[in-house]
């Protein structure tokens, strides 16, 4: 704030300047004509207050500025924060949208949202979530985080945010950005000092999964069948690397694929999750119905009466499933860190603070 202030100084003091040299030499002009000591000489006064002007406009506009962010509760200021930074990053690449969903999914389905997964290893000392298998080349959006982290720290100074937090608001963000429904997401959540690289491994739901195993995963995690069928929902958008639908137990085998699997595979080759990707509809659960689904695990959902009911439901009403979806990730955003583990909020998303701002 004092920042600020003193810039609105100087630029005050800068128009009290021009505004009064203008004076001065538009009265020391009249004298000299009066007196006959200048001709034909017609100074642009017109140009001079014109100057006085723009600098009238500037110390204006960053006072309405100042204004404005004064007028943001904290809470508003940060959401506002997060979400320029989501846009930007899906309106260069339309796939971001679905890898933030996935990667805030990623981080709470793994010892509960607390910001693990964003952890970079330590060579030597410290292997976390990211190289797991079920995130290693797979899970991104990284950069993202951390450039919204950044911003929040540049536009909402003296707003303490996690990196969890940050997380939750940027899966809201691209959900709405790419066609959903928009939901409530509380702050508050803190940053764990640790990571799980085991529990990636076996706590996130697998493309080979069948339907017990997958039951069973969500109900540790305390959710409904029906909730399960919700958030595999958020297939509806995004892609999935050839590398792993290849793999004949990840992939249902009557889908048709999009990939060369005879080929020699790179992380760029990569099959849509349904026909829509860039759209959060509901043509993920049409899709399935029509045996088209893409991973095994999706697939599974239509093997039972219970499921495919549910299946079957989105797959007629798209609100219902935006409705459900919404409400499930609401619930999944407020699952809690494991018991114990050390927490605070994290300055730099990728790292541990040297020494905690916010121990818990």
């Amino acid at each position: 704030m004092a920042f600020r202030l003193s810039h609105l100084s100087l630029a005050l003091s800068l128009v009290a300047l021009a505004l009064a040299g203008v004076a001065i030499y538009r009265n020391t002009y009249d004298a000299m004509m009066n007196k006959g000591l200048l001709q034909n000489v017609s100074p642009d006064f017109g140009l001079l207050e014109s100057t006085a002007s723009i600098l009238t406009l500037n110390k204006n506009a960053e006072r309405n500025s100042d204004k404005l962010n004064q007028q943001l509760t904290p809470e508003q200021c940060v959401f506002s924060a997060v979400r320029g930074v989501v846009d930007s990053a899906i309106d260069a690449e339309t796939r971001m949208g679905a890898s933030l969903i996935r990667l805030h999914f990623h981080d709470c389905f793994v010892d509960g949202c607390d910001g693990g997964i964003l952890l970079d290893d330590i060579a030597g000392s410290f292997q976390g979530e990211q190289t797991s298998p079920p995130n290693n080349n797979s899970a991104r959006g990284y950069e993202v985080i951390a450039q919204a982290k950044q911003s929040v720290k540049d536009t909402c100074p003296n707003i303490s945010v996690s990196c969890a937090d940050i997380l939750a608001i940027a899966a809201r963000d691209s959900v709405a950005k790419l066609g959903g429904q928009t939901y409530n997401v509380a702050l508050g959540r803190s940053d764990a000092r640790t990571a799980n690289f085991t529990g990636a491994l076996t706590q996130l739901p697998a493309p080979f999964d069948n339907l017990t195993v997958q039951i069973q995963k969500f109900s540790d995690k305390n959710f409904t069948v029906r909730e399960m069928v919700a958030l595999a929902g958020a297939h509806t958008v995004g892609f999935a690397r050839c590398s792993t639908v290849c793999v004949s137990t990840n992939v249902n085998p009557a889908a048709q694929l999009q990939c060369n699997c005879s080929a020699t595979l790179t992380d760029s080759n990569l099959q849509q999750l349904d026909t829509t990707p860039a759209v959060f509809d509901k043509v993920y659960y049409d899709d399935l119905n029509r045996n088209q689904g893409i991973l095994f695990s999706d697939h599974e959902l239509t093997v039972n009466t219970t499921t495919a009911s549910v299946v079957t439901t989105y797959s007629n009403d798209l609100n219902v499933f935006l409705g459900d979806f919404a409400a499930a990730m609401i619930k999944m955003g407020n699952l809690p860190p494991s018991p114990g583990v050390q927490l605070e909020i994290r300055d730099v998303c990728s790292r541990v603070n040297p020494t905690s701002v916010a121990s818990m």
